[in-house]
């Protein structure tokens, strides 16, 4: 009795403290329990029990997540008296691919800290009955910057080596999930060029026979798209653009577009257009961008009235072209342009060269260019904006292409160059832009400037030509006009004074220079002559036809020519002239390099050398200019002696800083074969290496050869004048000393001399073949005889010597003869000697007296003697025994010494 009470007691104490819920209460619980899965998540749903509606507090439902069999995660759901009746959802995210192993979620109620008995367990089963290695997740889009873990399933009887992600190096091993599951957590940092990232496992066989096997993981980023800015083109629709974020990578899942909550089908990256009305209001324009990774939502308020982003203009043509100018018009698509107040620019290019003008208006529609070049092809295209706001230009209209008329050609640039008698004038041949058509000629006309009522000359040069020569006298000045004619007439006419020839330069400036970068830079004083400014002119030094020049401003004194014709290693002329309003004046000259090269070796061609004792002078002759590629600063002599076996033989050298040297000597030889070598210094180095072999002898041995050298020649030229004089002996023996025949003298001669102590005897007549040459006697004048004045006198006397032909002694004189003095000779008109001077022959000089008659046709040799003369020979007098006779045939003081001699008597005519 008293155990039954106590018994009643303990049951009512505990239902008034409600630790014991109502029966029914106590069977609440879940039924139906139901999973799904997406990706990596498990997607559960159940029902309440029907008991449950009892409840009237709290209900707690516990998840507990097993992966194989072993508990993950635990969660409780809490369930308001309002819920029950209803079906209840929970979700959780696996890191680990739901394919890798079984999961199972196992599900149970507690109310007021009271466990339902009802429980209930779910699995969803992995892929563990694959006959090859496989891996998961695959084909799975991931964030960069997740960490990821993949799995690898293995079939049965395969053993686990390793897994691997392609393109990340990491020291972290694979766990191990259940016997046949393995699983590998990388943070993926990159993304790859190629459409995926290979996952691979590698596993082998009980055979030893390893697989590889493997997944694909889509790594990319969310869209990253910024900046959005909204404009209408036609004020009918809204177009957007926006900046692109960086590649996501993603290119089976590219990023969708929506404005104005419309898909933007088919736009370009970052552009997308809505039909919309335009008002003139502020509107917020919002677009939205949107791939597998992420969201990104975009939005801007404006007025797009003020945003209008004009079409490119349609239809642009020339409608009139001219010479100078030329009118465009275009058209609108959109009609409500015209309403607007428009401002548009015109683009000109021509040959490489843009000129852009503007002009605006309401609804414009038409442009004029001007300043155009004449014969000139150009491409035009026009952009527009409206002037009100000036939102943006629209794009360029579709070029047009014109060229306009032709003129006449620009005024040459003319120069000149001039020498002692002529002078030359040259002109730039003119470019395309102003030549204005093909040039037919030039035409040159000159005039002295002294005399400008003279006559003008004129000349036509063909057009290929840019110089003509004029001869003309260098000491005047003349006008000089050179006009260029092409099909539309002729240019204007460019004119240049010639100066004074003047060859007088040694006032003038000189310089010299070297170029920098195929650049020369020149610098000048300044002139108070250059009224007009300076010009520059240059040619080749060895070619002075190719000329250029440059005209400078007269307020600079500086010039940087470059010219595409410049040549390295060659040297050029340069002048500098003050340009006035008359003739220009020359101011400097110079020669220079505009790029220095080292002149090619043997630039010596005439080396020469001369032993002076123990000293050897090399010589040259002077480098012209033309066979410089640079400044000679100085030359170098080096030598060395072949006779030195050692291979390091010294070599020694001298040299000279003068650039118009022409030796060198080296000093101090020993006798010996050298070897020597010549070269220029210039500022690139040494060059025109020329070199030759000289062998030093005695002086012992000079000598010799001196004189065996002159001997030979000595010797040679004896020889070569014996041969000439052989050969020639007849001409030369007829030139020196001629044959002189015997003198005749004719009867009535010998009868007037019948009163004198000397008469003719006639001798031998034959006939010779070669008439003898016998001494001629020579008249001496008596000193103590008066002087008349002339031969022949009354009262004069005379006396003879003997002398000797060539000088030769006489061995057997003939006896003395009385020749007078007043007989002509009879050998007048024979051919003359050159000896005739130094040994004188008085029957040249006889003087015929008058009434004496002619000779005769015929000479007839005669020989006279004197009765009175010893008939032995001749008997020398001394100078006091000298007799003299008189005409009158007596005896004088001082008698007259009688020679036999032939003379040449004149025979009668009778």
């Amino acid at each position: 009795m008293i155990t039954l009470l106590v018994l009643v007691s303990l049951i009512c104490t505990g239902t008034q403290d409600g630790t014991r819920p109502d029966d029914g209460v106590s069977l609440c619980g879940p039924q139906n329990l139901r999973l799904t899965s997406s990706a990596q998540t498990i997607l559960s749903a159940w029902e309440d029990d029907p008991s449950c509606s009892a409840v009237n507090d709290m209900l707690v439902y516990e998840l507990v997540v097993l992966r194989a069999d072993k508990q993950v995660h635990h969660e409780e759901v809490a369930v308001t008296p309002d819920q029950i009746g209803s079906t209840h959802f929970w979700n959780w995210t696996s890191h680990l691919a739901l394919e890798c192993v079984s999961h199972s979620v196992r599900l149970s109620s507690r109310y007021k800290n009271h466990a339902s008995p009802l429980k209930l367990e779910e699995t969803l089963p992995g892929k563990e009955n694959s006959a090859e290695p496989e891996v998961y997740p695959r084909d799975r889009i991931i964030k960069v910057g997740s960490n990821v873990t993949f799995c690898c399933v293995l079939p049965a009887g395969q053993t686990f080596e390793r897994m691997y992600v392609t393109g990340y190096s990491t020291n972290v091993d694979a766990t191990k999930i259940s016997n046949r599951t393995y699983a590998l957590t990388v943070h993926l940092t990159q993304t790859t060029s190629v459409i995926c990232t290979n996952v691979k496992c590698k596993a082998r066989t009980q055979q030893q026979e390893s697989t590889d096997n493997g997944a694909c993981a889509l790594i990319g980023y969310p869209p990253g798209d910024k900046d959005l800015r909204c404009e209408t083109r036609d004020l009918e629709s809204v177009a957007c653009h926006w900046t692109v974020g960086r590649n996501t990578h993603l290119h089976t899942n590219p990023t969708t577009y929506k404005l104005l909550g419309r898909h933007c089908a088919g736009a370009s990256p970052g552009r997308c257009s809505q039909k919309v009305r335009v008002n003139a209001s502020e509107t917020t324009w919002t677009l939205t961008a949107q791939n597998e990774l992420g969201t990104v939502e975009l939005s801007e308020r404006a007025d797009l009235t003020r945003r209008v982003y004009m079409f490119a203009p349609e239809g642009v043509t020339a409608s009139t072209v001219n010479a100078r100018n030329v009118s465009l018009e275009w058209s609108w698509t959109v009609k409500r342009y015209n309403n607007l107040n428009i401002t548009c620019q015109v683009n000109v290019r021509h040959g490489g060269t843009d000129a852009t003008s503007e002009d605006f208006g309401v609804g414009l529609a038409s442009a004029v260019l001007t300043g155009l070049m004449p014969k000139w092809t150009y491409n035009a295209s026009v952009r527009c904006r409206t002037m009100e706001h000036s939102w943006k230009w629209s794009e360029w209209s579709t070029a047009l292409v014109f060229q306009t008329r032709g003129d006449v050609p620009d005024a040459l640039d003319v120069w000149m160059q001039m020498k002692k008698k002529q002078i030359t004038i040259f002109w730039k041949m003119l470019p395309d832009n102003q030549s204005h058509g093909h040039i037919i000629d030039y035409t040159v006309t000159w005039a002295k400037k002294t005399t400008e009522t003279e006559r003008r000359n004129t000349t036509t040069v063909d057009h290929n030509e840019q110089r003509v020569v004029l001869s003309v006298d260098t000491t005047d000045q003349y006008l000089v006009t050179v006009t260029a004619r092409n099909t539309n007439g002729s240019s204007s006419p460019s004119t240049i004074t010639t100066p004074h020839f003047n060859p007088d330069t040694t006032r003038l400036n000189t310089f010299g220079f070297t170029g920098s970068n195929g650049r020369v830079s020149l610098s000048w004083s300044a002139s108070p002559a250059a009224r007009c400014g300076y010009v520059v002119d240059w040619h080749p030094t060895s070619d002075p036809w190719i000329v250029d020049w440059l005209k400078v401003p007269p307020h600079e004194t500086n010039a940087t020519i470059f010219s595409k014709n410049f040549q390295s290693g060659l040297r050029y002329s340069f002048s500098i002239s003050a340009c006035t309003q008359a003739a220009p004046v020359l101011l400097e000259r110079g020669e220079g390099y505009v790029w220095e090269e080292k002149i090619q070796d043997g630039l010596f061609k005439t080396l020469t050398w001369k032993q002076k004792g123990s000293d050897v002078e090399v010589s040259w002759l002077p480098i012209s200019p033309t066979e410089q590629s640079a400044f000679i600063q100085g030359y170098i002599l080096y030598w060395s002696d072949n006779n030195n076996d050692d291979s390091h033989n010294v070599v020694f050298n001298v040299s000279t800083d003068l650039p118009g040297a022409t030796s060198l000597r080296a000093r101090d030889l020993k006798i010996g074969s050298y070897r020597f070598t010549v070269k220029a210094q210039t500022a690139v180095g040494e060059c025109g290496t020329t070199s030759l072999t000289v062998t030093l002898n005695s002086l012992t041995d000079n000598l010799i050869t001196a004189t065996f050298i002159s001997l030979v020649a000595v010797f040679s030229l004896l020889s070569l004048v014996t041969v000439v004089c052989y050969r020639h002996w007849a001409c030369i023996k007829q030139n020196v000393y001629p044959p002189i025949p015997k003198p005749l003298l004719t009867d009535k001669w010998l009868k007037s001399m019948g009163g004198h102590s000397c008469r003719p005897l006639y001798v031998d007549q034959c006939p010779h073949s070669e008439v003898e040459v016998l001494d001629i006697p020579v008249l001496l004048r008596d000193s103590g005889a008066p002087d008349k004045g002339h031969v022949g006198h009354k009262n004069a006397s005379f006396a003879f010597t003997q002398k000797g032909y060539f000088n030769q002694p006489l061995k057997n004189p003939p006896p003395p003869a009385l020749i007078p003095t007043n007989v002509t000779p009879a050998l007048e008109g024979l051919p003359s000697s050159p000896f005739r001077g130094v040994f004188p022959n008085p029957s040249y000089n006889l003087i015929m007296q008058p009434g004496d008659p002619p000779a005769g046709s015929g000479p007839e040799l005669r020989e006279a003697t004197c009765l009175e003369c010893d008939p032995d020979g001749y008997q020398p007098h001394s100078g006091s025994d000298t007799s003299v006779l008189n005409p009158t045939g007596e005896e004088t003081e001082s008698p007259m010494a009688c020679v036999f001699t032939y003379v040449l008597l004149p025979q009668s005519t009778s």
